[in-house]
């Protein structure tokens, strides 16, 4: 094991606690986690919780503005930050292909537990299993996450209502069109960085200034045009959105251009989507704007009436077309 992982490292004996305690406790650090029980002891613990659970199979393993370590992290904290709640703990399991490089290994774990420092979570229990060479690629992650729910009433995907404003709480694409120039080497895309970052302390600003949030979601895979998608079905109402609201950077803007695709589907692992009601718009952009993360912020929209479970794009020279969800993979292995 001096430079690449062998499969006793999954064995259950010296092997796996040489592993775990040279890789994973020094960069994971915590009292729950180094108790090294089978399970991890929450307590105090507020009700009611929140929880969310989430796996991870990038490719490449590292991008600008992160890798599947901070992927992890963010990811997991993200979506229970979602339902207005306060991300406390995570599980941590690893999949592990035979013959990984253990400096990668290690440069995965240092960005983990970096994330979880910064987004005040403590990796509490966790596993390693590892598999023959070709049974995985390199790394898959899974991380579940708790929190301690605050907001009342919970934010949630059924909650739109019709004069809601639809904010949002950055540029778009960031993340999707980084992995593929970084897959494919595309030399043209350079000034292209991920938006990884975690976003529960945006949130409890955006629920302390408004009060009343009705929706909170996190356009990851199949980017905002999706995610709308899935919450007007969920609410029952129509969404509209206006194209020259929509914050997108130059550089993922021209790129999509190039290469055919269109930024309101690409992943995106540091934004928001938040819908409340039009009069409280003002106060959650000021909100967002404060963070690091949400200095791009803008309001995109409306929720309308109907058609149910339809969303539809106001464009820049004043047309309207419809945007469908998602279909098929148009960026595969993304997250």
């Amino acid at each position: 094991m001096d430079d690449c992982l062998l499969l006793d490292a999954g064995s259950g004996g010296r092997a796996s606690q040489r592993l775990v305690s040279q890789c994973f406790l020094r960069h994971f650090a915590n009292p729950l986690l180094e108790r090294l029980d089978d399970a991890a002891e929450l307590a105090p613990v507020r009700s009611p919780l929140a929880m969310s659970t989430d796996s991870y199979t990038v490719s490449p393993l590292f991008f600008p503005g992160g890798s599947i370590g901070t992927l992890a992290v963010h990811g997991t904290v993200n979506d229970v930050a979602m339902l207005g709640a306060r991300p406390r703990w995570l599980t941590c399991a690893f999949i592990l292909e035979e013959g990984l490089p253990l400096e990668t290994l290690e440069r995965v774990a240092k960005d983990m537990g970096e994330a979880a420092k910064s987004a005040n979570v403590a990796i509490v229990t966790g596993d390693t299993k590892v598999v023959p060479l070709g049974a995985c690629d390199k790394i898959f992650i899974n991380t579940s996450g708790v929190g301690e729910i605050y907001a009342k009433p919970v934010p949630s995907g059924h909650a739109a209502r019709p004069g809601d404003a639809v904010l949002v709480s950055g540029s778009l694409g960031d993340h999707g069109l980084t992995v593929m120039a970084s897959r494919e080497d595309l030399s043209f895309l350079t000034d292209v960085r991920s938006d990884s970052a975690p976003l529960a302390d945006m949130v409890e600003a955006i629920i302390t200034a408004c009060g009343e949030v009705h929706t909170l979601r996190d356009p990851t895979r199949g980017g905002l045009a999706t995610t709308l998608n899935e919450i007007a079905e969920q609410s029952g109402v129509g969404i509209r959105i206006d194209e020259a609201a929509l914050p997108v950077h130059e550089a993922v803007r021209d790129g999509c251009s190039f290469l055919g695709l269109d930024p309101l589907y690409l992943a995106n692992e540091g934004k928001l989507i938040c819908i409340l009601p039009a009069d409280k718009a003002d106060a959650a952009l000021s909100a967002m704007r404060a963070s690091p993360y949400g200095r791009e912020a803008a309001r995109i929209g409306t929720v309308t009436e109907g058609p149910a479970g339809q969303v539809a794009l106001r464009t820049r020279i004043g047309g309207s077309r419809l945007l469908s969800m998602l279909e098929g993979a148009q960026l595969p292995r993304i997250c």
